[in-house]
């Protein structure tokens, strides 16, 4: 089995050459934004470091027990560190606790590996604690740092990794992927690019979760509802849509893309657009709004974004993130919400 990249395959041929010369680092950081495929690509790396029969030095067959049970992260020497559900940061102790596993000797692979999701939300005390382990890792351990920049992280860190900058692909050469390697028909695959902007990760998540796409789409319908709503209903819509925090992340995500989109719009700017598929709508909320507003809008939601993750308070901030948007007359939305 290849490693089946979609638009990294420089980074891979990297990865499986320093398998096949025996120059494997100790730490690796995968950067890029979400969506890009970043977490992929480490698995691949995994399954192919202690793939048991590999078709070639640096591959992974893909369907011995370690590569399946990689693949599910379900392998007995792969540990995962990421943010507990009721926390905010990776905590100083999990870094202590992998630091633990890491020194024992691999239970069944020939290393032990580490992911690190979102090591950008690590704490200063969890970054230094790591410190150590990256300058006297066990010889047979590999950690696999995720993050969306270096700058995000500590010096220290990045100056002792491997550091692989995944960035998204041109969305004509992801929807030609998609043809070709996912067999996805011409236009679902020109959509499901523009919509991905360009990240093939998140790409085949839509392909992959229907539940996704609808999010998407729902969420969208609720863009559009405030735009024409009056105060009463985008309090009421703030209220509805703050219940879950990781929804409303995703959904306020969405929202930026669309923002986007109105300020090419607006600046007829020669792009393309993310939200293809409401490519009419944009044109009508564009006709009634400038570029200032639409750029106003989208800063205020990347601000929100940032907000989030701290004690605000989801309902309030959504709130006054509503309140500033203008107020539009009702335009017609794609068939598929209409049908919904």
């Amino acid at each position: 089995m290849t490693w089946s990249i979609l638009g990294h395959e420089w980074a891979a041929d990297l990865l499986a050459n320093h398998i096949a010369h025996g120059s494997v680092r100790h730490a690796y950081l995968f950067c890029g934004p979400p969506g890009v495929g970043r977490r992929t690509l480490a698995l691949r790396f995994v399954q192919a470091l202690n793939c048991l029969q590999p078709p070639a030095p640096g591959q992974a067959c893909g369907v011995c027990r370690m590569c399946e049970q990689t693949w599910r992260q379900q392998q007995p020497d792969l540990h995962i560190i990421q943010i507990a559900e009721d926390a905010q940061t990776i905590k100083i102790e999990q870094v202590r606790e992998l630091q633990r596993l890491l020194a024992l000797s691999p239970y069944q692979a020939r290393y032990r590996t580490a992911l690190l999701l979102s090591f950008e939300k690590a704490t200063t005390g969890a970054q230094n604690a790591l410190l150590k382990t990256l300058e006297e890792a066990p010889e047979k351990a590999v950690l696999l740092l995720i993050a969306d920049s270096p700058d995000n992280l500590l010096p220290t860190i990045t100056s002792r990794c491997e550091i692989l900058r995944l960035r998204p692909m041109k969305v004509e050469r992801l929807a030609d992927s998609l043809i070709s390697n996912k067999h996805v028909p011409a236009q679902e695959a020109t959509l499901l690019a523009h919509i991905a902007a360009g990240r093939p990760g998140f790409a085949l998540n839509l392909i992959d979760d229907h539940e996704t796409a609808k999010d998407r789409t729902h969420w969208l319908e609720h863009l559009h509802a405030a735009l024409s709503g009056g105060i009463i209903e985008r309090f009421n819509l703030a209220e509805r849509l703050t219940k879950d925090k990781n929804q409303l992340r995703a959904g306020m995500r969405t929202w930026l893309t669309y923002w986007r989109d109105l300020m090419l719009v607006t600046a007829r700017a020669d792009a393309p657009l993310t939200n293809l598929d409401f490519a009419e709508p944009l044109e009508a909320v564009a006709a009634q709004i400038d570029f200032d507003t639409a750029r106003r809008a989208a800063a205020a939601l990347e601000e929100a974004l940032e907000d989030i993750d701290l004690n605000v308070n989801p309902r309030l901030l959504l709130e006054v993130t509503l309140l500033d948007w203008p107020r539009t007359t009702p335009v017609d939305l794609p068939a598929i919400l209409q049908a919904e």
